[in-house]
């Protein structure tokens, strides 16, 4: 039996605020916070945001989905 579609998918959430002040350029960051979790396809076709802890920036940020 083979499935259409899945429901649940398997997404990659990146710290914005990382990306936005340049990890690399930064003495105190040494890269981007990235956390992998899943989402239903149905209830959030959008991307998802949510505050995380990014342990580069030491304190809660939003983390929002990115390209795989």
């Amino acid at each position: 039996m083979a499935k259409g579609k899945d429901v649940r998918l398997r997404v990659i959430l990146e710290c914005t605020a990382c990306v936005r002040n340049g990890a690399n350029k930064s003495k105190r960051s040494m890269g981007i916070s990235r956390y992998i979790t899943q989402k239903n396809r149905q209830n959030t076709p959008n991307r998802l945001e949510l505050r995380k802890f990014c342990r580069y920036c030491y304190k809660h940020t939003i983390h929002g989905e990115i390209k795989k």
